[in-house]
């Protein structure tokens, strides 16, 4: 049996309510258009809105891919990844970008990689809506970590056990804007 086949039958016989998209063969190409997240919801961090683009199932746990709208200025704590890079790549509006001790502001076709280990802030710093596509590789705990700090309608919560339990280190508040 292929495995296309078997992963067909072994979704069929789940409740479909609340589970995750069947991923796809990994030499299948994965679409997910603009406006839209790769499992159908949008997810609430207050001042914006995170859609994921490529999971860690698409990519065989390689990277994570999602895209923010930020409707609102700020961004994320000041934070470093123990085992991820991230990518920035913004695609509207402006945002600075704090990686170690350097400052960078970015604009539409910029892009940026925060080394793991590295601490990093980022806000988004325009006055209308910005659009940044943040790839994180290997993505580890981030998708966890969107899932469950998401639809509170605020800012992920400065908890440091939170962000520990993910794979990364609190080390101080957002960027003032």
């Amino acid at each position: 049996m292929e495995r296309r086949e078997f992963v067909g039958l072994a979704c069929a016989a789940l409740p479909l309510s609340g589970l995750p998209l069947p991923a796809p063969h990994l030499s299948d190409p994965v679409l997910v258009r603009a406006g839209q997240d790769r499992e159908g919801r949008h997810k609430t961090l207050g001042i914006s809105t995170i859609d994921f683009k490529v999971t860690s199932a698409d990519s065989g746990g390689a990277i994570l891919v999602i895209e923010n709208t930020n409707r609102a200025r700020g961004g994320p704590a000041k934070h470093r990844h123990l085992a991820q890079d991230e990518l920035f790549s913004v695609i509207a509006g402006e945002y600075t970008v704090i990686v170690g001790d350097q400052r960078l502001d970015l604009t539409a076709g910029d892009s940026l990689l925060a080394p793991r280990l590295v601490p990093h802030v980022w806000a988004y710093t325009g006055a209308t809506v910005g659009r940044i596509l943040i790839t994180f590789t290997p993505p580890g705990d981030m998708e966890s970590f969107f899932r469950t700090v998401s639809g509170t309608n605020a800012m992920p919560v400065q908890d440091p056990a939170l962000w520990r339990a993910h794979g990364m280190e609190l080390l101080g508040p957002p960027l003032p804007v």
